[in-house]
Order: C-alpha cells, then sequence, then structure tokens
C-alpha cells in the first residue's frame, strides 16, 4: 500500500524488514526487488537499482526477481 500511495521511503523500510525477518522465505527475493525500486523512486538514484540487481544475483540467484533485477546488475553509470 505504501508503494502505491508513493510513500517510498515507508514502503522501502517494510519491504526490508520482510528481508531481514525472514530471509529464507519466498517472500524475500521480491521484497529485495521492490525495496530497491522503493529507494529509486524516492531518490532517483540509478545506484540503487545497480545495487539491488548484485544483491538480488548474490542473495537469491534462482529467483524470478534475481532475473527481473538482473538488466541491473550491471553498472548504471556512463564510463
Amino acid at each position: 500500500m505504501h508503494f502505491q500511495r508513493k510513500e517510498y521511503d515507508e514502503a522501502e523500510r517494510r519491504f526490508r524488514s520482510i528481508v531481514e525477518e525472514h530471509p529464507r522465505s519466498t517472500a524475500a527475493p521480491e521484497a529485495v526487488y521492490w525495496a530497491g525500486v522503493s529507494a529509486y523512486k524516492r531518490t532517483q538514484d540509478p545506484s540503487h537499482l545497480t545495487e539491488t540487481g548484485r544483491r538480488l544475483q548474490t542473495l537469491y540467484p534462482e529467483s524470478e526477481w534475481a532475473r527481473k533485477g538482473s538488466v541491473w546488475a550491471v553498472s548504471t553509470q556512463h564510463h
């Protein structure tokens, strides 16, 4: 609900709490994904997406959320 209301601080906090409290749950990879999207929406800083993609690849490499975030795992910075 917080994400839909554009309350990105609270959405990010709640998604991260799911990961912290239930890191092995089936909901954890999705929560990592949405926490990263919330951080990006809050700041417009693409490094949040890059970090999220990398975190998903490291922690939940077999999840559909890692596949969805894989495009972010490469740097979004221009060299």
